[in-house]
């Protein structure tokens, strides 16, 4: 059995490759039992245990059957430690023998940017230049990189409640060569912007409404609890609604949530999930002034499509 590390995730990768490979899972049929979702309680906030199971339906060559195990503590970030660990076991879809155990700490973030990069190639504008990130840790870097590979960015605007973090962020990523800078006024930043990216653990909304311009896209990847938020209800009700997966959109992610409870949209307005865009069953954008609003909760699709990439990549 193989032991993928961080590295060698890194070394395997490439955010177009794995876009690729997530829209081609999504074609795909696949077993996903409902991921289970534990709260665990620490001091100072609850902390989160998730499992996440996948195999390939019966008939499929070849086989894979997967889980990812996640902690998730809010409170990391204060003592400079990532807020999400995982880990994700790979095993032979026909014999149940373990194939190889994956470092998901890294997996999972190339995988959540994917996905939302596959998203942004049906709903974001062809022509998206200029981008906002929202939030500064662990998955902002992997975002930045997909949406720059899914459409031509020029300009990426990074801000964070603590602009220490994102003033670094923005050292290394322009080391890189990305042309990353840090903005202080939120919603002068969002109101340029083609293409709003969110990857925060925000309880109150960050993003408004009235502040998204026509054409606009929104990629929303925090706020994965019902008590979390990024947007604000003005958002939803102004979008074209879309989501990785219905079933954990209308039940863990608050920005829908909320609005679903409170009555201002209702399960149809949900228009599409990545299933029916990576398939064709719904076009995605359908005009250059609409504005896109994607949901993205994770699925055990994109964990399983991420790893045997890697594993095939490897072998």
């Amino acid at each position: 059995m193989q032991i993928i590390d961080a590295a060698t995730i890194d070394r395997v990768l490439d955010p177009v490759g794995l876009a690729d490979a997530l829209e081609a899972a999504f074609r795909t049929d696949f077993v996903l039992p409902v991921r289970h979702h534990h709260a665990v309680a620490r001091p100072g906030a609850d902390a989160t245990l998730l499992l996440m199971p996948a195999w390939t339906a019966a008939g499929a060559s070849p086989s894979y059957l997967g889980t990812k195990l996640v902690s998730v503590f809010p409170t990391n970030g204060a003592k400079n430690l990532p807020a999400v660990y995982g880990t994700y076991v790979l095993n032979d879809g026909e014999t149940g023998r373990p194939l190889a155990v994956f470092d998901a700490t890294r997996l999972t973030p190339w995988r959540t940017a994917a996905a939302s990069a596959v998203a942004a190639r049906r709903l974001a504008r062809k022509d998206a230049r200029r981008m906002v990130m929202v939030g500064a840790g662990t998955l902002a870097p992997f975002v930045i990189r997909a949406h720059m590979a899914a459409r031509p960015i020029e300009s990426v605007a990074l801000w964070n409640h603590r602009p220490e973090r994102a003033e670094a962020l923005a050292r290394d990523l322009s080391a890189e060569g990305l042309p990353v800078t840090v903005v202080r006024d939120l919603e002068a930043a969002v109101r340029e912007a083609d293409l709003v990216s969110c990857a925060t653990l925000a309880t109150e909304p960050l993003i408004r409404g009235e502040w998204l311009r026509p054409g606009t896209h929104l990629d929303c990847i925090g706020a994965f609890l019902p008590s979390m938020r990024e947007t604000d209800d003005e958002t939803v009700r102004r979008a074209s609604v879309f989501c990785d997966n219905r079933a954990g959109a209308t039940k863990e992610a608050g920005d829908l949530v909320a609005p679903l409870r409170s009555g201002v949209i209702t399960p149809a307005d949900i228009l599409a999930d990545l299933d029916d865009l990576a398939r064709g069953r719904h076009p995605g954008r359908t005009s250059e002034a609409e504005i896109t609003f994607f949901k993205s909760v994770g699925t055990a699709v994109e964990d399983l499509a991420a790893a045997v990439l890697v594993y095939e990549r490897l072998r």
